[in-house]
């Protein structure tokens, strides 16, 4: 089947008990066990015991993400960080994590204050560059983490080559999919070990959820994960995981449609006279199209764009009626983000400066407003020079 197939005939587009067109929501925390007790000392224990360890819809979350990721199993978090610090929890003190520089602000901050505090090390590299991965390798060096197109400016990393170089060093590998998504990007097909999702965002895809996704290629893999999932237990409850099959189904017409509109706001934004520079991978001139075309099928719907002074990013960021002055993405309304006091604000500000994350840039999400709509009313925010 072609993606978009997939993401609604997945093997959960019907209840086998009830012939319902849809996952059910089965709300409870724990589960009667004494069809177990019953049956003797050589029966096998149920599958559910407690809602932490496991629950029927989220289950069904886990093999929708796993199935559309290419993967062995999926694992659902009560949001992208969790996903993204239980991933890195299968780790020991001690152990030494190669991570891209401009990765989402919640992991830069997990790596430099929570993981680092327990020991477990990490050096930023630029993954733009795939030799920086060798340089950086140490003899405790135990992982990759990656994230392409990167947020806010949107650099491209050539996850293959870079996955290759870990393979070669024996690293476990771990992409950040939100921006792209398995519709059009799969990690674990350019060999990944693991796929993250914050699943609040497109997957959701209508800002009413928080959860996270992540998707092991092995099995083997998978049982170490489950393990911290369920020791740390931070996990969805079953309203959330339903929430985010629902949004699952309709991803290849929101996507579509939101990627057509950024480009045309791409291309009517860089003719304003208030704009300096736009980011975003669909452009033909963006660094790094070339790898990003032969890695994913599209270019997404978040772009970013640099004002020529802060105080014009200010100005529109309170004057834009159309987008949301607000923090998150991938939902139906187009979102306007300011990363230097939203996504990245606990990056110190000399290495944001470093990494082109300036007080003139902002990161749009868009929706599924008319575009025409969309571009006057970014003009009118912009207001005259």
């Amino acid at each position: 089947m072609r993606r978009g197939t997939l993401l609604i005939h997945n093997g959960h587009e019907t209840d086998p008990a009830s012939g319902a067109l849809g996952v059910p929501l089965i709300q409870t925390s724990t589960f009667n066990q004494a069809a177990y007790f019953n049956a003797g000392p050589d029966a096998k224990a149920p599958e559910f015991d407690y809602a932490r360890s496991g629950n029927p819809t989220r289950k069904a979350l886990e093999e929708i993400i796993a199935s559309l990721e290419g993967g062995a199993a999926g694992y659902a978090f009560g949001s992208g960080i969790a996903a993204i610090s239980s991933a890195l929890g299968i780790f020991s003190a001690g152990d030494h994590v190669i991570a891209a520089e401009d990765i989402y602000g919640g992991s830069y901050r997990i790596l430099n204050t929570f993981y680092s505090r327990w020991g477990l090390e990490h050096t930023a590299i630029d993954s733009a560059r795939p030799e920086e991965i060798r340089r950086a390798l140490r003899p405790n060096t135990k992982a990759l983490f990656l994230e392409s197109p990167s947020n806010p400016l949107l650099k491209i990393s050539d996850l293959k080559t870079c996955i290759g170089i870990a393979k070669e060093a024996g690293l476990i590998s771990v992409v950040d999919n939100t921006f792209m998504t398995p519709y059009l990007q799969r990690p674990l097909e350019l060999g990944a070990d693991i796929v993250i999702h914050s699943a609040t965002k497109f997957l959701g895809g209508h800002s009413d959820v928080v959860s996270g996704l992540a998707v092991c290629a092995t099995r083997e893999l998978g049982k170490r994960l489950y393990a911290v999932q369920n020791g740390f237990g931070a996990v969805p409850g079953p309203w959330d995981a339903w929430l985010v099959i629902r949004g699952i189904k309709t991803l290849r017409v929101r996507l579509e449609a939101q990627e057509k509109a950024a480009r045309f706001l791409c291309e009517g934004l860089r003719e304003h006279p208030a704009v300096a520079a736009v980011y975003y991978p669909g452009l033909e001139d963006h660094p790094g199209k070339k790898i990003h075309d032969a890695q994913a099928s599209g270019a997404g719907a978040v772009f970013s764009f640099k004002t020529k002074t802060a105080e014009q990013a200010l100005r529109f960021l309170g004057r834009v009626r159309l987008a949301a002055a607000a923090v998150s993405l991938g939902g139906v309304e187009t979102i306007a983000s300011y990363p230097v006091r939203m996504s990245h604000a606990s990056i110190p500000q000399a290495e944001r400066e470093r990494l082109g994350i300036s007080d003139t840039l902002i990161r749009i999400s868009t929706g599924l407003e008319n575009p025409e709509d969309l571009l006057e009313d970014f003009e009118q925010a912009l207001g005259e020079v």
